[in-house]
């Protein structure tokens, strides 16, 4: 982010950029490294906080009980204070009778009467044992024998159902060590001390500002070119969630002057600054130029062998770390994790993160950057002999990744790929992995999320991973999936997806959905031209741009029959999804691609029918009998689903 026009630098700025090693890219451990050791040590700033205030807050020193737990000898049920001695003989077929004091112990109650020999006190669960007393008879094990007087049917020994005082805690004893996240269980503990107030790690107080003149804050209106602030919102509630006080100070525009202004501010009253955007040496990247002026040592690294992540700068001026996100929400968000959580947590006196960790096949190739540690995110699913961890990365730019995705792996910065079949350690983002009851890996569609919303409704949850027609299928064979969506056309025998099938999958009919060339209504090369008319029209334009599909799909089949060898301008950029084309055509960056007719009207965008093709699902027999498969089925031949399908402009099978 931040790519726009600036002012220029004082001469001050320019020495500082000269002197500083700007992209000179470090290891991540040798940056975190260096970062930590110009932080640290320092102490932990402490405040007293009362217990309700006192939640996810780590204690600041240790808590010694004041008095004892519980603070008197009590009953642990209803029943009779007695003397063991005087049951030794007691027995169902010899009862000890006994006579009943004149007093009954309640909760809160202070006894004022002696147990004697011979004579037992009524009391009640949690109640405290009178003088004499050393053993407590269930009410269960007694009868009444007239006035004033029980037969006791069993021998008590000494002890018996009673908590003496401090057996929970002992006065002086250290209830909590300095360091202990406070949560409710903690609470309890010094609530039951009568501890009402507790010194604790101040959390730091940390600034968050966007940069980029492209911003807008959600809420508001897009204006062209402009894009929604989604780090603010993001960074700022994972400071929230690692100890920190966040204050999200707004989006800055690409200006020096402005920008220097507010992080000085922002330096002035926290204890650390965190920016997202302007990490890059673009002419429109500026946080970086100022940070040599806040105070020293300044930069400790920018650049690091991250991916994604590379831009990263990390900064102490004057004691408080400053930190520079890059711009993209997948990058902001690993590098935040990974590099300055560990800090941020130090600060907040709290322990590590504790990050849980599976084992997991990753069923494809990954490519990867050599030099460069790699982060890659996965959606866990459920295969044959154990958890298959899918890579789920969509470019550090994608929002919904973090979201979607289960944990992430990392492939070693000496590596060039991870291999199809790696076994792999994913770690999880959160506590514990909760495997699909549906997973369907295929060709993606808009009519999906319709027949899988009730499913969703009815607490399933249902996985979509799109990789392809081709993809899915061997998804299917491989046992990774429940369903596999395929729409491919076979030409010798001039039908749809069952020529495709193998041993162990069978078909399961859809949905009708027409593809065809999609244009601007008001580009008038295509109108009342056939699909292939199209086609011609625009290999003969140079000035035609088209935009394709991924290879795999079963649309980017159909794109290259009618094309033959052809290769025009905007055939290698090839997005994933319908809705990419229809946008790389409402937006001028192509004229012509091929899409289903429910995302071109969606679009507004004309379009020219080509072909009417099969969306079915290559069903793993093995898998028919599991309850979300069921589910699935069922909803997929429902009149609603069959309603929204139809309403939605697809065809019913």
């Amino acid at each position: 982010m931040g790519s726009g026009m600036t002012n220029t630098p004082s001469p001050e700025g320019r020495d500082t950029i000269d002197q500083d090693q700007f992209l000179t890219i470090l290891s991540r451990e040798d940056a975190l490294a260096r970062f930590e050791a110009a932080l640290f040590p320092r102490a932990v700033a402490s405040e007293q906080r009362s217990l309700a205030d006192a939640l996810g807050c780590a204690l600041a020193e240790d808590v010694v009980a004041p008095i004892d737990v519980p603070p008197f000898d009590r009953s642990n049920v209803d029943g009779f204070a007695v003397r063991s001695a005087d049951l030794v003989s007691a027995g169902e077929a010899s009862p000890v009778r006994v006579m009943l004091n004149d007093e009954v112990i309640a909760c809160g109650t202070a006894p004022t009467r002696p147990v004697l020999s011979g004579t037992a006190t009524p009391i009640a669960t949690g109640g405290p044992v009178p003088r004499g007393a050393d053993a407590i008879v269930m009410v269960e094990h007694t009868e009444p024998a007239g006035h004033r007087a029980i037969d006791i049917r069993r021998a008590a020994s000494p002890g018996q159902f009673v908590s003496y005082a401090g057996s929970d805690i002992a006065r002086g004893e250290a209830l909590l060590r300095a360091g202990t996240v406070i949560g409710s269980r903690e609470i309890g503990m010094l609530a039951a001390c009568g501890i009402a107030e507790v010194t604790v790690a101040r959390r730091p107080r940390v600034a968050i500002i966007s940069t980029g003149d492209e911003l807008v804050q959600p809420g508001h209106s897009l204006r062209p070119a402009a894009i929604y602030d989604t780090n603010g919102a993001i960074v700022t509630a994972a400071i929230t969630e690692n100890g920190g006080e966040a204050k999200f100070l707004g989006a800055i525009a690409d200006d020096e002057a402005q920008l220097e202004s507010a992080m000085r501010e922002a330096l002035a009253s926290s204890d650390m600054l965190v920016l997202s955007g302007g990490t890059s040496k673009g002419a429109g990247d500026v946080s970086h130029r100022i940070i040599g002026r806040l105070g020293k040592p300044g930069v400790i690294a920018h650049g690091v062998a991250l991916k994604p992540g590379k831009p990263l700068c990390l900064a102490v001026c004057a004691g408080k770390p400053v930190i520079i996100l890059p711009g993209f929400p997948t990058s902001a968000m690993f590098t935040f994790h990974d590099m300055i959580v560990p800090v941020l947590r130090r600060m907040a006196g709290l322990p590590p993160r504790s990050d849980a960790k599976v084992a997991a096949r990753v069923p494809v190739r990954i490519a990867s950057e050599l030099g460069r540690a790699e982060f890659v995110m996965v959606s866990l699913v459920e295969g044959a002999d154990g958890l298959i961890a899918y890579p789920t990365d969509k470019g550090s730019g994608a929002i919904t990744s973090f979201a979607q995705a289960d944990g992430f792996l990392r492939i070693d910065a000496l590596a060039d790929q991870m291999p199809a079949g790696s076994e792999a350690e994913v770690t999880l983002f959160t506590p514990h992995v909760r495997v699909p009851d549906l997973v369907i890996v295929g060709s993606h569609c808009t009519g999906l999320d319709l027949v899988t919303a009730p499913l969703a409704h009815a607490g399933l949850t249902v996985r979509s991973i799109a990789v392809g027609s081709l993809g899915g299928l061997s998804a299917a064979k491989r046992g990774e999936c429940d369903l596999a969506p395929i729409h491919l056309f076979d030409e010798k025998t001039e039908t749809y997806n069952t020529p495709y099938l193998s041993d162990g999958l069978e078909l399961v009919p859809g949905w009708r959905r027409m593809q065809g060339i999609v244009f601007r209504k008001d580009d008038r090369r295509f109108e009342g031209l056939s699909a292939e008319d199209v086609v011609r029209a625009a290999l003969a334009d140079p000035a035609c741009i088209m935009v394709n599909r991924n290879q795999g799909a079963g649309t980017r089949i159909l794109v290259d029959r009618l094309l033959g060898g052809a290769r025009p301008d905007g055939y290698w950029n090839q997005p994933r999804s319908h809705n990419a084309v229809a946008a790389a055509v409402a937006q001028h960056r192509a004229d012509w691609g091929m899409t289903i007719a429910p995302v071109a009207h969606a679009s507004n965008l004309g379009f020219i029918p080509f072909a009417e093709e099969h969306y079915d699902f290559a069903l793993a027999t093995a898998r028919k009998q599991r309850p979300a498969v069921q589910a699935f089925l069922d909803a997929l031949a429902s009149d609603e689903g069959r309603a929204a399908l139809e309403q939605a402009g697809f065809g019913l099978a």
